[in-house]
Protein backbone atom coordinates (compact mmCIF):
# COMPACT_ATOMS: atom_id res chain seq x y z
CA UNK A 1 0.00 0.00 0.00
CA UNK A 2 1.04 3.63 -1.02
CA UNK A 3 0.69 6.87 0.76
CA UNK A 4 -1.39 7.77 -1.99
CA UNK A 5 -4.19 5.25 -1.12
CA UNK A 6 -4.51 6.16 2.95
CA UNK A 7 -7.84 7.66 3.14
CA UNK A 8 -9.11 6.85 0.21
CA UNK A 9 -11.29 3.43 1.25
CA UNK A 10 -12.97 2.75 3.56
CA UNK A 11 -14.97 -0.16 5.99
CA UNK A 12 -19.01 0.47 5.37
CA UNK A 13 -19.72 -3.18 7.07
CA UNK A 14 -18.79 -5.71 9.24
CA UNK A 15 -20.56 -8.23 10.59
CA UNK A 16 -19.92 -12.25 12.31
CA UNK A 17 -21.68 -15.27 11.18
CA UNK A 18 -23.20 -17.16 14.18
CA UNK A 19 -20.14 -18.16 16.29
CA UNK A 20 -18.92 -20.99 18.82
CA UNK A 21 -20.40 -23.78 17.33
CA UNK A 22 -23.14 -23.88 15.41
CA UNK A 23 -26.33 -25.69 14.41
CA UNK A 24 -25.67 -29.23 13.27
CA UNK A 25 -25.24 -29.36 9.25
CA UNK A 26 -23.94 -25.93 8.51
CA UNK A 27 -21.00 -25.57 6.44
CA UNK A 28 -18.21 -22.99 6.21
CA UNK A 29 -20.27 -21.34 3.07
CA UNK A 30 -23.30 -21.31 5.08
CA UNK A 31 -21.46 -19.11 7.61
CA UNK A 32 -20.04 -17.53 4.66
CA UNK A 33 -23.50 -16.70 3.39
CA UNK A 34 -24.68 -15.43 7.06
CA UNK A 35 -22.24 -12.87 8.18
CA UNK A 36 -22.59 -11.57 4.24
CA UNK A 37 -26.28 -10.77 4.84
CA UNK A 38 -25.27 -9.29 7.66
CA UNK A 39 -22.55 -7.22 6.58
CA UNK A 40 -23.73 -6.22 3.77
CA UNK A 41 -27.57 -4.81 5.85
CA UNK A 42 -24.92 -3.44 7.89
CA UNK A 43 -23.93 -1.29 5.64
CA UNK A 44 -27.28 -0.39 3.57
CA UNK A 45 -25.61 -2.09 0.44
CA UNK A 46 -27.39 -4.61 -1.80
CA UNK A 47 -26.22 -7.35 -2.58
CA UNK A 48 -26.78 -6.79 -6.35
CA UNK A 49 -24.07 -4.31 -6.19
CA UNK A 50 -20.99 -6.54 -4.84
CA UNK A 51 -18.26 -6.48 -7.88
CA UNK A 52 -15.44 -7.15 -6.20
CA UNK A 53 -14.51 -11.03 -3.87
CA UNK A 54 -11.85 -11.31 -1.77
CA UNK A 55 -11.38 -15.08 0.51
CA UNK A 56 -9.29 -17.73 1.36
CA UNK A 57 -10.40 -21.35 2.68
CA UNK A 58 -8.61 -24.47 3.95
CA UNK A 59 -11.87 -26.14 2.90
CA UNK A 60 -11.51 -25.05 -1.09
CA UNK A 61 -8.48 -24.81 -3.71
CA UNK A 62 -10.81 -22.26 -5.45
CA UNK A 63 -12.76 -20.79 -3.11
CA UNK A 64 -13.41 -17.48 -4.41
CA UNK A 65 -15.10 -18.68 -7.31
CA UNK A 66 -16.89 -21.53 -5.18
CA UNK A 67 -17.83 -18.43 -2.74
CA UNK A 68 -19.37 -16.27 -5.49
CA UNK A 69 -21.18 -19.42 -6.87
CA UNK A 70 -22.72 -20.09 -3.11
CA UNK A 71 -23.56 -16.67 -2.75
CA UNK A 72 -25.14 -16.06 -6.53
CA UNK A 73 -22.70 -12.81 -7.07
CA UNK A 74 -20.48 -12.40 -10.32
CA UNK A 75 -18.18 -10.11 -9.30
CA UNK A 76 -15.75 -8.48 -12.10
CA UNK A 77 -12.73 -8.51 -9.84
CA UNK A 78 -11.86 -11.66 -7.70
CA UNK A 79 -8.83 -12.29 -5.38
CA UNK A 80 -8.11 -15.58 -3.39
CA UNK A 81 -5.18 -14.89 -2.23
CA UNK A 82 -4.18 -17.47 0.70
CA UNK A 83 -1.16 -16.39 3.10
CA UNK A 84 -3.00 -18.33 6.29
CA UNK A 85 -4.71 -16.42 8.96
CA UNK A 86 -3.58 -13.18 7.79
CA UNK A 87 -5.35 -13.52 4.61
CA UNK A 88 -8.15 -10.84 5.25
CA UNK A 89 -5.88 -8.39 6.87
CA UNK A 90 -4.03 -8.25 3.30
CA UNK A 91 -7.48 -8.65 1.05
CA UNK A 92 -8.08 -5.32 3.23
CA UNK A 93 -5.50 -3.94 1.54
CA UNK A 94 -5.89 -5.41 -1.61
CA UNK A 95 -9.40 -4.18 -1.77
CA UNK A 96 -8.55 -0.87 -1.59
CA UNK A 97 -6.24 -0.91 -4.18
CA UNK A 98 -8.84 -2.61 -6.64
CA UNK A 99 -11.01 0.43 -5.67
CA UNK A 100 -9.11 2.66 -6.66
CA UNK A 101 -7.82 1.68 -9.84
CA UNK A 102 -11.11 1.11 -10.96
CA UNK A 103 -10.85 -2.74 -10.80
CA UNK A 104 -14.42 -2.96 -8.72
CA UNK A 105 -16.20 -0.82 -6.49
CA UNK A 106 -18.12 -2.49 -3.49
CA UNK A 107 -15.64 -5.35 -2.24
CA UNK A 108 -16.62 -7.97 -0.07
CA UNK A 109 -14.44 -10.30 2.20
CA UNK A 110 -15.45 -12.70 3.65
CA UNK A 111 -14.05 -16.40 5.99
CA UNK A 112 -16.18 -19.33 7.26
CA UNK A 113 -14.95 -22.33 9.04
CA UNK A 114 -16.37 -25.20 10.93
CA UNK A 115 -13.49 -26.51 12.47
CA UNK A 116 -14.85 -27.09 16.44
CA UNK A 117 -18.25 -29.24 13.75
CA UNK A 118 -15.38 -30.97 12.13
CA UNK A 119 -13.93 -32.33 15.18
CA UNK A 120 -11.27 -29.80 15.52
CA UNK A 121 -8.92 -31.31 12.79
CA UNK A 122 -7.11 -28.15 11.30
CA UNK A 123 -7.71 -28.66 7.61
CA UNK A 124 -3.87 -28.26 5.77
CA UNK A 125 -3.56 -27.78 1.94
CA UNK A 126 -0.59 -28.60 1.96
CA UNK A 127 1.95 -31.26 3.00
CA UNK A 128 4.14 -30.93 6.07
CA UNK A 129 7.72 -29.99 5.49
CA UNK A 130 10.07 -32.76 4.70
CA UNK A 131 13.07 -31.46 6.85
CA UNK A 132 10.63 -31.12 9.25
CA UNK A 133 8.03 -34.23 9.37
CA UNK A 134 11.08 -36.74 10.30
CA UNK A 135 10.55 -35.00 13.44
CA UNK A 136 7.04 -35.65 14.62
CA UNK A 137 6.16 -31.62 15.03
CA UNK A 138 2.79 -31.15 16.19
CA UNK A 139 1.57 -28.70 13.76
CA UNK A 140 1.31 -25.63 14.18
CA UNK A 141 2.08 -26.21 18.21
CA UNK A 142 5.59 -27.21 18.05
CA UNK A 143 6.35 -24.11 15.75
CA UNK A 144 4.97 -21.79 17.95
CA UNK A 145 6.69 -23.71 21.40
CA UNK A 146 9.99 -23.31 19.95
CA UNK A 147 9.67 -19.81 19.41
CA UNK A 148 8.24 -18.91 22.95
CA UNK A 149 10.98 -21.03 24.09
CA UNK A 150 13.51 -18.84 22.36
CA UNK A 151 11.69 -15.66 23.61
CA UNK A 152 11.80 -16.84 27.26
CA UNK A 153 15.74 -17.78 27.01
CA UNK A 154 16.88 -15.23 25.10
CA UNK A 155 15.00 -12.30 27.57
CA UNK A 156 13.89 -13.90 30.53
CA UNK A 157 10.12 -13.61 29.59
CA UNK A 158 8.30 -15.93 32.22
CA UNK A 159 5.18 -18.24 32.03
CA UNK A 160 3.49 -15.94 34.22
CA UNK A 161 4.01 -12.94 31.86
CA UNK A 162 2.49 -15.52 28.71
CA UNK A 163 -0.06 -16.34 31.28
CA UNK A 164 -1.23 -12.41 31.73
CA UNK A 165 -1.74 -12.51 27.84
CA UNK A 166 -4.85 -15.42 28.20
CA UNK A 167 -5.98 -13.45 31.46
CA UNK A 168 -5.89 -10.02 30.01
CA UNK A 169 -8.28 -11.79 26.61
CA UNK A 170 -10.61 -13.18 29.38
CA UNK A 171 -11.27 -10.54 31.00
CA UNK A 172 -12.19 -8.62 27.77
CA UNK A 173 -13.85 -11.52 26.59
CA UNK A 174 -16.19 -11.37 29.84
CA UNK A 175 -17.36 -8.00 28.21
CA UNK A 176 -18.19 -9.45 25.41
CA UNK A 177 -21.23 -11.47 25.17
CA UNK A 178 -20.31 -12.72 21.35
CA UNK A 179 -17.18 -14.25 22.75
CA UNK A 180 -16.70 -18.22 23.47
CA UNK A 181 -15.10 -18.57 26.71
CA UNK A 182 -16.35 -16.03 29.31
CA UNK A 183 -15.74 -17.86 32.79
CA UNK A 184 -12.95 -16.10 35.34
CA UNK A 185 -9.61 -16.89 34.30
CA UNK A 186 -6.67 -16.28 36.91
CA UNK A 187 -2.67 -16.60 36.03
CA UNK A 188 -2.82 -19.99 37.75
CA UNK A 189 -5.42 -21.52 35.98
CA UNK A 190 -3.26 -20.92 33.04
CA UNK A 191 -0.35 -22.33 34.55
CA UNK A 192 -2.12 -24.98 35.79
CA UNK A 193 -3.86 -26.61 33.19
CA UNK A 194 -2.89 -29.67 30.86
CA UNK A 195 0.98 -28.73 29.02
CA UNK A 196 0.11 -28.95 25.32
CA UNK A 197 3.66 -28.18 24.11
CA UNK A 198 6.21 -27.01 26.56
CA UNK A 199 6.10 -24.73 27.46
CA UNK A 200 2.01 -23.79 25.87
CA UNK A 201 -0.27 -24.91 27.99
CA UNK A 202 -3.75 -25.59 26.68
CA UNK A 203 -4.82 -21.85 28.28
CA UNK A 204 -2.06 -20.63 25.82
CA UNK A 205 -3.31 -22.23 22.88
CA UNK A 206 -6.11 -20.39 20.76
CA UNK A 207 -9.60 -21.98 20.76
CA UNK A 208 -11.39 -24.26 18.61
CA UNK A 209 -14.49 -22.85 17.27
CA UNK A 210 -16.94 -22.58 14.21
CA UNK A 211 -17.45 -18.86 12.90
CA UNK A 212 -17.32 -16.68 9.86
CA UNK A 213 -16.95 -12.98 9.23
CA UNK A 214 -17.23 -10.27 6.46
CA UNK A 215 -16.24 -6.58 5.59
CA UNK A 216 -17.85 -4.34 2.89
CA UNK A 217 -15.46 -1.89 1.43
CA UNK A 218 -15.90 1.10 -0.67
CA UNK A 219 -14.29 4.16 -1.66
CA UNK A 220 -13.94 7.22 0.81
CA UNK A 221 -16.45 9.56 -1.45
CA UNK A 222 -19.31 6.58 -1.47
CA UNK A 223 -18.79 5.99 2.24
CA UNK A 224 -19.71 9.42 3.54
CA UNK A 225 -23.38 8.39 1.68
CA UNK A 226 -23.70 5.56 3.65
CA UNK A 227 -26.27 5.11 6.55
CA UNK A 228 -22.74 3.09 8.60
CA UNK A 229 -20.10 5.45 10.25
CA UNK A 230 -17.05 4.59 7.85
CA UNK A 231 -13.73 3.24 9.53
CA UNK A 232 -10.98 4.87 6.89
CA UNK A 233 -7.85 2.48 5.70
CA UNK A 234 -4.71 4.96 6.52
CA UNK A 235 -2.14 2.41 6.13
CA UNK A 236 -0.98 -0.77 5.22
CA UNK A 237 2.23 -3.72 5.04
CA UNK A 238 2.48 -7.02 4.15
CA UNK A 239 5.91 -8.99 4.79
CA UNK A 240 7.21 -12.67 4.96
CA UNK A 241 10.24 -13.98 5.59
CA UNK A 242 10.02 -17.76 5.96
CA UNK A 243 7.19 -20.24 5.44
CA UNK A 244 8.69 -23.37 7.83
CA UNK A 245 10.00 -22.87 11.29
CA UNK A 246 13.28 -24.47 10.57
CA UNK A 247 14.00 -21.70 8.25
CA UNK A 248 12.60 -18.19 10.45
CA UNK A 249 15.98 -16.14 10.48
CA UNK A 250 15.44 -15.77 14.69
CA UNK A 251 12.45 -16.95 16.80
CA UNK A 252 12.31 -13.93 18.73
CA UNK A 253 11.67 -11.58 15.46
CA UNK A 254 9.04 -11.71 12.87
CA UNK A 255 8.23 -9.82 9.65
CA UNK A 256 5.67 -7.65 11.41
CA UNK A 257 9.08 -5.01 12.07
CA UNK A 258 8.24 -4.85 8.12
CA UNK A 259 4.83 -4.94 8.05
CA UNK A 260 4.24 -2.70 10.57
CA UNK A 261 7.05 0.05 9.85
CA UNK A 262 5.10 -0.17 6.32
CA UNK A 263 1.79 0.23 7.50
CA UNK A 264 3.21 3.37 9.71
CA UNK A 265 4.67 5.17 6.70
CA UNK A 266 2.19 5.07 4.96
CA UNK A 267 -0.82 6.48 7.85
CA UNK A 268 2.11 9.07 9.00
CA UNK A 269 1.33 7.42 12.21
CA UNK A 270 3.69 6.20 15.05
CA UNK A 271 2.57 3.25 17.72
CA UNK A 272 1.86 6.31 20.14
CA UNK A 273 -1.32 7.19 18.06
CA UNK A 274 -2.75 4.25 18.18
CA UNK A 275 -5.46 4.01 20.45
CA UNK A 276 -6.57 0.33 20.49
CA UNK A 277 -4.83 -3.01 19.12
CA UNK A 278 -6.14 -5.90 17.56
CA UNK A 279 -3.71 -8.79 17.26
CA UNK A 280 -3.90 -12.49 15.54
CA UNK A 281 -3.23 -14.03 18.81
CA UNK A 282 -2.78 -17.81 18.32
CA UNK A 283 -0.51 -18.35 21.35
CA UNK A 284 0.35 -16.13 23.80
CA UNK A 285 3.71 -15.37 22.77
CA UNK A 286 2.10 -13.87 19.67
CA UNK A 287 1.08 -10.52 20.96
CA UNK A 288 4.58 -10.32 23.47
CA UNK A 289 6.35 -10.64 19.67
CA UNK A 290 4.01 -8.34 17.74
CA UNK A 291 3.87 -5.44 20.11
CA UNK A 292 7.66 -5.54 20.33
CA UNK A 293 7.77 -6.03 16.92
CA UNK A 294 5.37 -3.39 15.84
CA UNK A 295 7.10 -1.05 18.10
CA UNK A 296 4.39 -0.27 20.71
CA UNK A 297 7.47 -1.87 23.22
CA UNK A 298 11.53 -2.80 22.62
CA UNK A 299 12.65 -6.34 21.52
CA UNK A 300 12.75 -8.07 24.65
CA UNK A 301 10.47 -6.11 26.98
CA UNK A 302 6.81 -7.81 25.34
CA UNK A 303 6.81 -9.96 28.49
CA UNK A 304 7.12 -6.96 30.92
CA UNK A 305 4.49 -4.92 28.62
CA UNK A 306 1.73 -7.82 28.91
CA UNK A 307 2.40 -8.44 32.44
CA UNK A 308 -0.13 -7.30 35.00
CA UNK A 309 -2.56 -6.40 33.29
CA UNK A 310 -1.05 -4.73 30.77
CA UNK A 311 -3.08 -4.84 27.93
CA UNK A 312 -6.18 -5.93 29.89
CA UNK A 313 -9.25 -3.26 31.10
CA UNK A 314 -7.74 -0.27 32.06
CA UNK A 315 -4.18 -1.37 31.26
CA UNK A 316 -1.44 0.69 29.61
CA UNK A 317 -2.51 -0.32 25.86
CA UNK A 318 -6.30 -1.92 24.90
CA UNK A 319 -5.22 -5.48 23.54
CA UNK A 320 -7.62 -7.62 21.72
CA UNK A 321 -10.87 -5.84 23.10
CA UNK A 322 -13.20 -8.73 21.79
CA UNK A 323 -11.29 -11.55 23.61
CA UNK A 324 -9.58 -12.57 20.61
CA UNK A 325 -8.42 -15.99 19.71
CA UNK A 326 -7.88 -16.75 22.73
CA UNK A 327 -11.17 -16.35 24.31
CA UNK A 328 -13.46 -14.97 21.48
CA UNK A 329 -13.27 -17.28 19.11
CA UNK A 330 -11.18 -19.07 16.69
CA UNK A 331 -11.97 -20.72 13.68
CA UNK A 332 -9.57 -21.68 11.62
CA UNK A 333 -7.90 -18.47 10.39
CA UNK A 334 -8.75 -15.50 13.02
CA UNK A 335 -7.51 -12.04 10.71
CA UNK A 336 -10.95 -10.99 9.52
CA UNK A 337 -11.87 -10.47 13.03
CA UNK A 338 -9.31 -8.43 14.02
CA UNK A 339 -10.59 -5.72 11.63
CA UNK A 340 -14.09 -6.30 12.45
CA UNK A 341 -13.27 -5.78 16.27
CA UNK A 342 -10.81 -2.60 14.81
CA UNK A 343 -14.24 -0.98 12.96
CA UNK A 344 -16.25 -1.33 15.93
CA UNK A 345 -14.30 -0.04 18.33
CA UNK A 346 -13.78 3.19 15.83
CA UNK A 347 -17.51 3.20 15.69
CA UNK A 348 -18.19 3.39 19.35
CA UNK A 349 -20.35 -0.02 19.05
CA UNK A 350 -18.72 -2.08 21.73
CA UNK A 351 -20.66 -1.82 24.85
CA UNK A 352 -18.91 -2.31 28.12
CA UNK A 353 -15.38 -3.39 26.50
CA UNK A 354 -15.79 0.23 24.11
CA UNK A 355 -12.21 2.06 24.43
CA UNK A 356 -13.27 6.11 25.30
CA UNK A 357 -11.96 8.04 22.19
CA UNK A 358 -10.97 5.65 19.83
CA UNK A 359 -9.93 7.44 16.29
CA UNK A 360 -6.87 5.11 15.50
CA UNK A 361 -7.23 1.07 15.31
CA UNK A 362 -4.26 -1.38 14.40
CA UNK A 363 -5.28 -4.62 13.20
CA UNK A 364 -2.81 -7.12 12.62
CA UNK A 365 -2.83 -10.61 10.90
CA UNK A 366 0.03 -13.47 10.92
CA UNK A 367 -0.02 -16.64 8.89
CA UNK A 368 1.47 -19.57 8.81
CA UNK A 369 4.00 -20.09 11.61
CA UNK A 370 4.93 -16.56 12.67
CA UNK A 371 5.36 -16.68 8.17
CA UNK A 372 2.84 -13.86 6.75
CA UNK A 373 2.54 -10.42 8.66
CA UNK A 374 0.10 -8.10 7.20
CA UNK A 375 -0.84 -4.69 9.46
CA UNK A 376 -3.63 -1.91 8.63
CA UNK A 377 -4.23 1.16 10.16
CA UNK A 378 -7.59 2.01 10.71
CA UNK A 379 -9.32 5.60 11.60
CA UNK A 380 -12.37 7.94 11.70
CA UNK A 381 -13.00 10.81 10.02
CA UNK A 382 -11.25 12.85 12.38
CA UNK A 383 -8.06 10.72 11.90
CA UNK A 384 -7.83 11.88 8.46
CA UNK A 385 -7.10 15.54 9.34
Amino acid sequence: MTQSLRGRAAVVGVAESDLGEVAPGLTHLDLIGQATARALADAGIAKSEVDGLFTASSYLPMAAMDTAEYLGIRPRHLDGTNIGGSSFVSHLLHAAAAIEQGLCSTALIVYGSTQRSDGGRLISPTRPDPYEEPYGPRYPLSMYALATSRHMYEYGTTREQLADVAVAARAWAQLNPAAFERKPLTREDVLGSRMISDPLTVRDCCLVTDGGGALVVTSAERARDLASEPAYLLGGGEATWHRNISRMPDLTLTAATESGRRAFETAGLTPADVDVVELYDAFTINPVLFLEDLGFCAKGEGGPFVADGGIAPGGRLPVNTNGGGLSYGHPGMYGIFTVIEAVRQLRGDCDERQVDGARVALAHGNGGVLSSQVTALLGTADALN
